[in-house]
């Protein structure tokens, strides 16, 4: 059966376009038929970090108005053989469709891929509501900043009150530096806060920005770097593996030459 998880937060700015597309590129790279959805209807930024966005045709709306088949609207990644996008349409709002339509589509797609990953907009109105209908997991995007936590708390309960009670936690934009002075909230503190499952750090690196504008998941042109093993080990701990976290608070490079070896870098 597939696997359908929103990636979520509340709070926009937390790197949740970043994680869903890093994360269903680290999934494909690990053998999996993967379909990425963009749920926020009005911008779409989905293509962007996939560097798919000259060969957007069709979108969601576009299938749901019948102007073309599921199958046509699916864009499918240039170096990832089983990753495609279902975009959304930047010139309608996020009243153009209903939670309704949204599950059809979904529950669709969910006939031939492993896992659908569905990129959920800031905020917890129409298009939150959206994003989640078909969820039957939860991926929580925050920083370590107390107001990203708080609107990550208020998610978790709503996700809960839908009967979406398979949630984990992503804290991404971790700065070990900040976490030493005791001038950013440690992972730890954000799980005390939150009380979900841990299931990756996101280290605060420039490579994640370099990997953004070129349009380039980092699991293909950086999958060496910290942030690049950060998410395949994401993507296989949803796989079920038992994958250590990395620590951190005491990288060298000893550390990051063993990983390499280990990740096959």
């Amino acid at each position: 059966m597939s696997r359908i998880i929103v990636v979520t937060s509340g709070k926009g700015g937390v790197g949740k376009t970043t994680v869903s597309s890093n994360l269903g590129a680290a999934l494909a790279k690990l053998n999996n038929k993967v379909a990425l959805v963009d749920a926020d209807f009005g911008l779409r930024n989905l293509d962007l970090l996939l560097g798919l966005e000259e060969r957007v045709v069709y979108t969601a709306i576009d299938v749901l108005a019948g102007e073309c088949r599921l199958a046509q609207a699916l864009v499918k990644h240039k170096s990832l053989n089983g990753l495609v996008l279902l975009p959304a349409a930047q010139n309608r709002n996020k009243e153009s469709v209903s939670p309704d339509q949204m599950k059809k589509i979904i529950d669709a797609l969910a006939k031939g891929y492993d896992y659908i990953i569905v990129d959920s907009p800031a905020g917890i109105e129409l298009g939150f509501r959206n994003a989640i209908v078909a969820a039957k997991e939860a991926l929580i995007v925050t920083t370590p900043e107390i107001a990203a936590v708080r609107d990550a708390d208020r998610v978790i309960g709503l996700l809960e009150a839908e009967g979406v009670d398979n949630i984990h936690l992503i804290v991404n934009r971790v700065k070990p530096k900040m976490v030493q002075d005791n001038k950013m909230m440690s992972v730890e503190d954000v799980l005390e806060l939150l009380g979900v499952p841990l299931i990756g750090v996101v280290p605060d690196d420039e490579k994640v920005i370099v990997a953004t504008n070129k349009g380039e998941p980092l699991v293909i042109g950086e999958s060496e770097s910290i942030p690049g093993m950060t998410f395949l080990n994401i993507a296989r701990r949803l796989g079920g593996e038992k994958v250590p976290f990395i620590d951190l608070m005491n990288l060298n490079e000893n550390l990051i030459s063993r990983l390499r070896r280990i990740f096959g870098g």
